[in-house]
């Protein structure tokens, strides 16, 4: 088991694990509410990478790695992650407009 310190690194290296054996590849979220850390892993069975986290803004990040696991397991291990982003969520929610009357 190797704990990756920084999360660019950790996403960059779970999808090279992934894309080299999308079969066998697992990915497991873990959250201890008692100790308020998260741990993300991501295994083949050969290789296992862990990330470790209390904190909660960190929470955004993980979003977005779920989104890449899903587009590369949905449409295959060759999409390209570059049209999997966060913005999808954040153009489905209604903007507020101003505090006067409905029009």
């Amino acid at each position: 088991m190797v704990y990756i310190t920084e999360w660019d690194k950790f996403v960059e290296r779970s999808i090279e694990l992934f894309r080299a054996d999308p079969e066998s590849t697992r990915y497991v979220m873990k959250y201890r509410h008692c100790d308020g850390k998260l741990v993300l892993k991501v295994t083949d069975n050969r290789e296992c990478l862990k990330y470790k986290t209390d904190q909660a803004q960190e929470a955004r990040k993980m979003e977005k790695l779920n989104n890449i696991f899903f587009a590369l397991m949905a449409r295959g291990p060759d999409v390209d992650i570059s049209e999997v982003t966060g913005k999808d969520q954040t153009d489905a929610q209604p903007t507020k407009k101003g505090r006067g009357r409905k029009q």
